[in-house]
């Protein structure tokens, strides 16, 4: 797990991407704990993605160590607790 303070410029419309590289969706929304990471597609659906779980980018961007269907498994739903509870 990393650190939060290492995504220190989060911010809405930033672009995560997945292990794969490929685009998992766009920062909605920056909270303490967790991103509000809203999908593209026909039917976008928001992901809520713990800080603790993102990683930046060379050149911009955010990072999970997961990829579209582990990330919708994981974070589809609010979490529970705080991350770091």
């Amino acid at each position: 797990m990393n650190d939060p303070v290492s995504v220190p410029s989060a911010k809405r419309g930033d672009q995560l991407v997945g292990v794969d590289g490929r685009r998992i969706g766009a920062v909605d929304a920056v909270f303490a704990d967790y991103l509000l990471v809203r999908t593209g597609g026909l039917l976008p659906v928001d992901l809520y993605v713990p800080r603790t779980e993102i990683t930046a980018v060379e050149g911009g961007g955010l990072r999970v160590d997961a990829n579209r269907r582990t990330a919708y498994l994981a974070w589809h739903r609010p979490l529970k607790r705080a991350p770091h509870g």
